[in-house]
């Protein structure tokens, strides 16, 4: 009886060994699975982490490339200056992010958010951008059309110009005296025709102011000059001058006459107290600063 008893209690003992490794087995094996289990999930998670870093720095390259672009595509020295702070503030973040664990959830969340905020203002800056980029393109356009306009005004003026200019110019020209029928007549002291220079004693120059309705009316100052074969001027004093196309040139003679428009016959004496040699001679005539007539003669010894 006693051994039965023995024998039975072995048996609990045993069994309840049994049980208590079966329970220790079963303990070590849930804390193992926990364990494993845990270790994924973190593996998992650092991957992620891994995985969001590298989207990140991605995503902080293209803003500082962005950054970089606009500068470069902007005139405006102010916002190129911000458009710079902010592009070092994402190489900042980049180089943050560079050196952060892939552990440290909080400070990838930090900088997450920090992202979020950099993008917000990027899209700030291409609005601002774009707004300036149209304003400048409107400003082009409104110069192109000021230059165009502007460049039709100028050929416009120049043309009116030249056309003021060729009827100026035809004004100048239809109302010009007109000297016509000139004749030279060298008469003896009996006032004889002279054929031969030692029996001339006077030059007697004929004209006609010819009619012109155009031309300026009032006091009109002639001028004659009888010019020598050697182109010497026939005068009476070196101080007889008057102004023609900018110049002082000496005048044989001059006559003063009344013009109203109509024709005006002229008939003016040149007294002949110089030495005169054959050959051709040339009258020219002038009135209103302008050469209105001009007649060339012979003379014979």
């Amino acid at each position: 009886m006693d051994s039965e008893k023995k024998e039975t209690k072995e048996i609990n003992k045993t069994s309840m060994l049994i049980l208590a490794v079966i329970v220790l087995i079963a303990i070590i094996a849930g804390a193992a699975y926990y364990i494993f289990h845990q270790q994924q999930q973190m593996d998992e998670m650092t991957q992620s982490f891994d995985l969001e870093k590298e989207m990140m720095a991605d995503d902080l390259n293209e803003l500082s490339l962005q950054y970089e672009g606009y500068k470069f595509s902007v005139s405006n020295d102010s916002l190129v200056a911000l458009l710079t702070t902010e592009q070092a503030k994402v190489q900042r973040l980049m180089e943050e992010l560079r050196t952060v664990k892939s552990t440290n959830a909080k400070e990838i969340a930090r900088l997450k958010k920090e992202l979020a905020t950099l993008r917000k203002i990027m899209r700030n800056y291409v609005i601002q951008i774009d707004s300036l980029n149209r304003a400048n393109e409107q400003l082009k356009v409104e110069k192109n059309e000021a230059v165009k306009k502007y460049r039709q005004a100028s050929t416009t003026a120049a043309s009116l110009k030249r056309e003021k200019e060729k009827l100026t110019e035809r004004v100048t020209l239809a109302s010009k005296l007109d000297a016509t029928s000139i004749s030279v007549t060298p008469v003896n002291s009996r006032g004889k025709l002279a054929k031969r220079i030692k029996k001339m004693e006077q030059f007697v120059i004929n004209f006609k102011i010819a009619k012109n309705v155009t031309a300026p009316v009032g006091e009109k100052v002639i001028y004659v000059r009888i010019m020598k074969p050697d182109d010497d001027i026939l005068v009476k004093s070196r101080g007889d001058v008057f102004t023609f196309e900018g110049k002082d040139i000496n005048y044989s003679m001059k006559k003063m006459i009344e013009y109203e428009g109509e024709e005006v016959p002229v008939t003016m004496y040149w007294n002949i107290e110089e030495f005169l040699s054959p050959g051709t001679y040339r009258v020219d005539i002038f009135a209103d600063g302008n050469l209105i007539g001009q007649r060339s003669f012979t003379l014979e010894e």
